[in-house]
Parts: C-alpha cells; sequence; structure tokens
C-alpha cells in the first residue's frame, strides 16, 4: 500500500477517549456521519488506537455502513509492559480487526514502553509474521526515536511511518530523526500540530490557563509542551506571528501551524484531532492542502522558534521518562507498573543474578549481570535476541542495542544505567570504532563513565560489537 495512499491530513479520533471519559459513549451513527462529512471533504483517512475509547467501533460502523473507496483506517497497537509472544499479538490484531469490520488492517503503528526490555522486538517481528499471513497490509511506529527506528530497520522489519509530535512546539524531529527518514523513505505522521486547540486566535492576548480538570485532555498535555517550550509569553509572541500570516491567508492560526508541519522534511502528513458530532472545523482544514508561505513568513516563524527551549530528551521520551509531558504529568493514566525485564534469582549471600535467556548463558555458565551489595557487573553483551542479532550490519544499531540489554539488567536489579561508573568495548573491525563510539556518546554523555575500548576478535559470526559494565548504586 504504502503511505501514498493516505491523506496528507489525516482525521485523528483521540478525543473521542475525552469525550467518553465521563463514561458515557460515543453515539455510532452521529459520530459516523461525522466521518462522512470528512470524507466528502477530501479526508480519506483517519487515525484511532486501541486506547482511543470507542473510536475503533465508530471507524468499523463507518467503514460497514458506507462501504466507500480510498477510506483508509489507522490504528495502534501499545501493549502493556512485559512478555509479547505470538499469542498475545494475533489476540491484539483479531481484537482490532473485530472492532473495525474488516479481514485486514490498513495499518497498525506499534508503541513500546520501555526500549530496555527486549520484548518490544518480539511483538514487532510477530507483527511482521502476521503481516505476511495478510493480516495487516503495513506495519508502523508510534513515539519512536531515531535511534530505535534505525534499529527496528536494520533488524530487517518492514515499517513504512512513525507517527511523533512534531509541531511549532517541538521541533525535536527536525535532525536525526528526518535524516534516518530520508535515508529509508520513512514517513512522519506528525501530531500535535494545534496544540490541543492552543494553536487559536481565542488564546491570542489571554492570561495564561490554569493546569487543571477543566481542560481537554489535549489540553493539560499540550501546556506542559508549551512551559517546556518557553512559556506562556514565548507562545504569545509564536501566537501574535501566526495571526498576522493568518489574517494575510484568509485562513486560521490552527491552519497556519498545522500548513507549516506538513512542509516539513519526511513529513507524509499532519493530523488533526476531531471531536466527531461536535466541531469539525472542515472548511479551514482543507486549506491545509493548499497554504504556502513566503520567505520572509518563514523567517518570521523561524525567528521565534530559535527563542524556544527545545523539548526534552528524544522523540516519544514523554512517555518514557521525566518531565512527563502527558495529560497528567506523570503515566498513571497508561500503566500501573513496570515489570523487570529480564527474570532474576536471588541468593543467600546477598547476591542477584539476571538472567537474559541467551544460548551463550547457560552454555558457559554465567550471568548477564550480578548484584552484590551495592556494585553490579554486567558481562560483556552482544546484540543477541533469541536467534536473532539485532541491528543486523550497523555497528551503531548493535551497540545502542546492548546499551539497551545493559539498562535492562540493571532495571531488572533496581539500578538504572546513570549508575553505570565504567564501561568496556571491544570492537570487531576498528574502522568501525566511530559510529560504535558516537552511539555509546549518545547514552553515556550526561553519565560520562569510565571508558576503554579496544578491537578484539569477537566470539560468533556477525556480532560487530561487545560491551561490559560495572555500576554502583549510591
Amino acid at each position: 500500500m504504502g503511505t501514498s495512499d493516505f491523506s496528507k491530513v489525516i482525521i485523528g479520533l483521540w478525543q473521542i477517549a475525552d469525550m467518553e471519559r465521563a463514561g458515557a459513549k460515543v453515539d455510532l451513527q452521529q459520530a459516523s456521519k461525522a466521518m462522512l462529512d470528512y470524507y466528502e471533504n477530501g479526508f480519506t483517512t483517519f487515525d484511532m488506537a486501541d486506547h482511543y475509547g470507542s473510536s475503533e467501533e465508530i471507524a468499523g460502523y463507518f467503514k460497514k455502513q458506507f462501504n466507500l473507496p480510498n477510506v483508509k483506517l489507522l490504528t495502534k497497537w501499545v501493549p502493556a509492559p512485559g512478555a509479547i509472544n505470538e499469542t498475545i499479538t494475533e489476540a491484539a490484531v483479531q481484537k482490532a480487526l473485530k472492532r473495525m469490520q474488516s479481514e485486514k488492517l490498513d495499518l497498525l503503528q506499534f508503541h513500546a514502553w520501555n526500549y530496555s526490555d527486549p520484548h518490544w522486538l518480539d511483538g514487532l517481528y510477530a507483527l511482521y509474521r502476521l503481516k505476511e499471513k495478510g493480516f495487516l497490509d503495513e506495519i508502523g511506529l508510534t513515539n519512536f526515536d531515531h535511534i530505535h527506528l534505525n534499529m527496528v530497520l536494520q533488524s530487517g522489519i518492514p515499517v513504512i511511518s512513525n507517527q511523533i509530535s512534531y509541531s511549532l512546539l517541538d521541533q525535536r524531529a527536525g535532525h536525526d530523526m528526518t535524516k534516518i527518514c530520508s535515508q529509508h523513505q520513512i514517513n512522519l505522521f506528525a501530531y500535535g500540530t494545534v496544540a490541543g486547540g492552543f494553536f487559536s486566535e481565542k488564546w491570542l492576548g489571554q492570561p495564561e490557563p490554569i493546569q487543571s480538570e477543566k481542560l481537554t485532555w489535549s489540553q493539560m498535555k499540550y501546556k506542559r509542551f508549551i512551559d517546556a517550550a518557553g512559556g506562556w509569553e514565548w507562545f504569545q509572541s509564536l501566537l501574535s506571528t501566526l495571526s498576522t500570516i493568518a489574517q494575510n491567508k484568509n485562513c486560521s492560526i490552527a491552519t497556519i501551524a498545522s500548513a507549516y508541519m506538513i512542509k516539513a522534511p519526511s513529513v507524509g502528513a499532519v493530523i488533526i484531532g476531531a471531536r466527531l458530532g461536535e466541531s469539525s472545523h472542515i472548511e479551514e482544514n482543507k486549506k491545509i492542502f493548499t497554504i504556502t508561505f513566503s520567505d520572509d513568513e518563514v523567517s518570521a516563524i523561524e525567528k521565534v522558534l530559535k527563542n524556544a527551549n527545545h523539548i526534552p530528551g528524544n522523540c516519544g521520551d514523554e512517555y518514557r521518562k521525566p518531565p512527563f509531558l502527558t495529560a497528567s504529568g506523570d503515566l498513571s493514566h497508561h500503566l500501573k507498573e513496570f515489570p523487570k525485564p529480564y527474570p532474576t534469582k536471588v541468593e543467600t549471600n546477598d547476591k542477584i543474578k539476571v538472567f537474559s535467556g541467551t544460548p551463550w548463558e547457560s552454555l558457559a555458565g554465567y550471568s548477564r549481570a550480578v548484584r552484590k551489595g551495592n556494585q553490579i557487573f554486567v558481562s560483556g553483551t552482544t546484540a543477541t535476541h533469541g536467534n536473532k542479532i539485532i541491528g543486523g550490519n550497523d555497528p551503531a544499531a548493535q551497540t545502542h542495542f546492548i546499551i539497551d540489554k545493559i539498562e535492562g539488567a540493571l532495571q531488572s536489579v533496581g539500578a538504572s544505567i546513570d549508575n553505570v561508573v565504567r564501561t568496556r568495548i571491544f570492537v570487531s573491525n576498528v574502522e568501525q570504532w566511530e559510529p560504535i563510539a558516537r552511539a555509546h556518546g549518545e547514552r553515556f554523555a550526561a553519565i560520562q563513565p569510565a571508558n576503554t575500548m579496544v578491537e578484539a576478535k569477537l566470539i560468533g559470526e556477525g556480532y560487530l560489537v561487545e560491551i561490559e559494565a560495572d555500576a554502583v548504586v549510591d
């Protein structure tokens, strides 16, 4: 199929969850008619998820009732942290198929909560096998950073898109993410372009709103983005700039904010949230397709953006580490807890052993990591997961997965990567030292442990790098 079959403006149904947060379900017939209005005006692609309230049921009802050509229904699978296998994956896909009254999903987008728990890879490999069986046309990702997007691609899992926060408030994707997407023809689906409605004339010149339940969930979320990007005063300067451009083009601030992002490199579509049956702004949203910007208008926007703060972390980190830029400011709306990535064994001499399940551990009689008191020793670790080498022939991708495994071992005994005090790196080919060193630098830049890198003949074909680590818990 490919993303060329999707509309450049996708209608997102995440607000169905907000509309239903009091417990009452959205009326299927009314919501379906609202989707028809969008379709008849050229918006043929709709985005939903397993956790967006009854959005999948609404889409299924719409699809069956009208049976229209060229409709594309995109959904997401956001599995709970922990074990994922073939049975769990197929059950999730079958649930979506039933809800959406379909025999095949157009695009299933996958979210991973914790990269240090390698079960997320099991989920993606299982989806790949279901794709080959004909249960879904395409696989996409959602809220992935560029590091793990590249890891997925180098590991041979065919994905075509990554849905991420990418807006005038959040420019994280404009650098490394765009570079990876350009190299591999991956399309970004940018959400948050209207910031939950904050990119609007009604907020121009208004006092700063108080973060409270009186706001919609989207507004609660994007108020945190505004605070992180530069605060209300800075945001007012951005609104003022956009307002001037909008007036010149006879459109809204929201239209300008989305039209600007749709022209960003590697952006395949912007996603506009809809409150089906309540408001649509269809005529205004149609202008997004045709808006163009002069050099002076682009410069005016870029001038304001240069005064913004960078949103913390990498793409998607708002769902993985503090500061959590979510509606609640934490993960309480999403998760109760994170299980240990790897099994452990507690011994009587104050020793805890960690096992990652690679065949080498049982063969050679060692643990992935051992904690003794406040010290943790992680064995030499390669990019092994089950019977696969993760990262293919890409030395940086292998390095990042190894660091994920080290982090997972540390998490399993109550520590974190911040506790690492020493790493030792063994490279198979010294000519590949730089991408390996850069990957290590990306992950340990704020930690800066003692480090050694040497060239060594690694055991096992295909392994480009091996790393061991020592950590101390204060």
